[in-house]
């Protein structure tokens, strides 16, 4: 099944834009494209003396786009082999090159002209080398990477990935599934940073951090300012515009270094819980109530499996939400590229992000208790929630401290979700402590279903098969409906299958839109006078075997009668918003 980005994919020209807006330089390298693979079996510790054909990169070889639709097993290595030529006029001397891969799922070593020059665990995160000695002079080097996915067979994280896809359990994938590039850079140079937006301050706080401890300056609009090397700076804004999904403003800025050049970007916003003028407890953006009216996402392509086919399509998911009112999107148990958020940044849609769950397998009845019985299951029990390696453990705890350095600067990212539904939840107050440590600018749903913990920002509840009825929480937190509805509407001619998974079948269009009215006025609106701060209807599109999207898997046909929606919406937040930009105006 191809979507109509996948159905006219350039090979000489996939996902070619910058993969990192918020920290972006002239020099740039993609090495998306033809690449060289060979499955071998998992013993093999040197490429194969023959590869098996040509794999499209960044598509993982179980996907379409890859041309490969082969299941890289856990007894088995995904060889990846390109030669690459050293830029023209390079001057090692004077210059570094880096080699970036934005994830590769799960474990991966790079090797360079047959050195190994970095090894990486876990499926989601980017990571990079410094390849300068490896290149040679006006000459060509040999890139290999070796892959090996555990998927659902171990501890470590997989999302939704399931080798017995079905229901809510999809198609797994491996391999690289994000851009490949490179970048030529000076030996002394800028390293990273870190924007804090100072809302009630009129400021902005920017931490600069250089290899060589270096100083340099920020230039914004008209003003020049000094940085050095991890010193915060604050920088004053007496008059700002406040960022809003109804006027997502963004203030372009520029850090020079001796040779070196990083362009960016951020905006002034403040997210929390406070209390309206009833004494309820709500979400709150820029010091005000803010109802997040949203949608699950899980960002899966029936192309691409976990890589949209193009840039083009990721905002067509984000843009065709706003066309329906939608103020909000939970991405569901994966981390997108940069480029998702930087869209959701630049039109205006908040993020709720979720962590990568992982650990042992899912336990139904054990994990779905709370849906019947009304109870919830102390995290500490780690054997209740198939968490007794502690090395998952771990590994959990690594990557919940990497996601929030990585996603850190996203302006529109406005909730932290460390776990789901008991997915492989343990010490749910712990994470919660881990995020605050690191980030303090953001609200917290510790535990987004079930198994509350009592901590966190948030009272987050699953509600399927049954009426939703509003009740405070006895702690003070702000009350959120963070999954419900999933009503499902099958079309044949636009499924991945015959099967139909959803929480209510509907045989109509008509019949799923008039549902959709009737549970959120009965349910949603009322709540939401009563106290309810959020909502997420399940979900954005239909994915594999689930058949509950507004938009059906291939993207071809949206189900709901987008009006209708936004009117439900409008009701909702209780005033009607600006017209957003439909999808063709949203592209760039």
């Amino acid at each position: 099944m191809l979507t109509k980005w996948g159905k006219t994919l350039d090979p000489s020209n996939i996902l070619p834009e910058y993969p990192r807006p918020q920290f972006q330089r002239q020099s740039y390298y993609s090495l998306n494209g033809s690449w060289e693979y060979a499955f071998t079996p998992l013993g093999m510790q040197t490429p194969p003396p023959r590869f098996d054909g040509t794999i499209l990169v960044p598509f993982s070889p179980e996907s379409e786009l890859s041309g490969v639709k082969r299941t890289l097993k856990p007894n088995e290595c995904l060889w990846y082999r390109r030669y690459v030529e050293t830029p023209a006029g390079f001057d090692a001397n004077q210059e570094d090159l880096i080699l970036h891969f934005g994830a590769v799922d799960q474990f991966a070593e790079v090797r360079v002209n047959g050195m190994s020059v970095v090894n990486h665990a876990g499926g989601y995160l980017p990571f990079s080398a410094v390849v300068t000695e490896f290149f040679p002079q006006g000459g060509v080097a040999e890139v290999v990477v070796r892959v090996r996915d555990e998927t659902d067979t171990s501890c470590w994280s997989r999302g939704k990935q399931s080798s017995k896809p079905g229901g809510i359990w999809y198609t797994p994938q491996s391999g690289i599934w994000q851009t490949v590039w490179m970048e030529r850079v000076p030996k002394r140079r800028i390293e990273s940073l870190r924007i804090t937006p100072l809302f009630d301050e009129k400021a902005v706080e920017l931490l600069v951090w250089t290899n060589c401890a270096g100083a340099g300056s920020i230039r914004l609009g008209m003003s020049e300012t000094p940085f050095t090397d991890g010193i915060p700076v604050k920088i004053s804004l007496p008059e700002f515009t406040p960022w809003s999904p109804e006027n997502p403003k963004l203030y372009d800025f520029t850090l020079s270094m001796e040779r070196d050049r990083v362009e960016s970007y951020f905006a002034m916003r403040k997210f929390g819980v406070g209390k309206d003028a009833e004494g309820k407890p709500r979400l709150m953006l820029n010091n005000e109530p803010y109802f997040h009216s949203g949608v699950l996402d899980q960002g899966y392509w029936p192309d691409g499996l976990y890589t949209a086919p193009s840039d083009e399509a990721m905002v067509y998911d984000i843009s065709l939400m706003k066309s329906m009112g939608f103020n909000m999107l939970r991405k569901h148990i994966k981390i997108e590229p940069l480029r998702w958020y930087y869209h959701c940044d630049r039109l205006g849609m908040l993020v709720w992000q979720d962590m990568v769950n992982g650990g042992g397998l899912y336990g139904t009845f054990d994990i779905a208790a709370p849906l019947v019985l009304g109870n919830s299951h102390p995290d500490s029990d780690y054997a209740y929630f198939a968490r007794e390696e502690v090395r998952g453990r771990e590994a959990y705890t690594r990557e919940l401290r990497d996601t929030v350095r990585h996603l850190y600067n996203v302006c529109s990212l406005a909730m932290w979700v460390p776990f789901n539904e008991g997915w492989g939840q343990f010490d749910a107050n712990r994470a919660v402590e881990e995020i605050r440590a690191l980030d303090t600018t953001r609200t917290i749903d510790h535990a987004s279903g079930w198994h509350d913990q009592k901590g966190g920002d948030v009272k987050s509840l699953h509600v399927y098969y049954k009426p939703y009825r509003f009740a405070p929480d006895a702690l003070g937190r702000a009350v959120v409906l963070s999954e419900f509805g999933g009503y499902s509407h099958h079309i044949p001619e636009h499924s991945f299958c015959p099967k139909e998974f959803g929480y209510k079948r509907c045989k109509t269009s008509e019949a799923l839109v008039k549902d959709f009215e009737r549970l959120y006025v009965r349910e949603v609106i009322a709540a939401k006078d009563k106290g309810l701060a959020a909502a997420v209807y399940t979900q954005l599109s239909d994915v594999e075997q689930e058949t509950n999207g507004f938009v059906t898997y291939d993207r071809e046909v949206v189900k709901f009668d987008a009006a209708r929606v936004r009117a439900i919406n409008e009701k909702l937040k209780g005033s009607a918003s600006e017209p957003p930009k439909t999808p063709e105006q949203a592209k760039e």
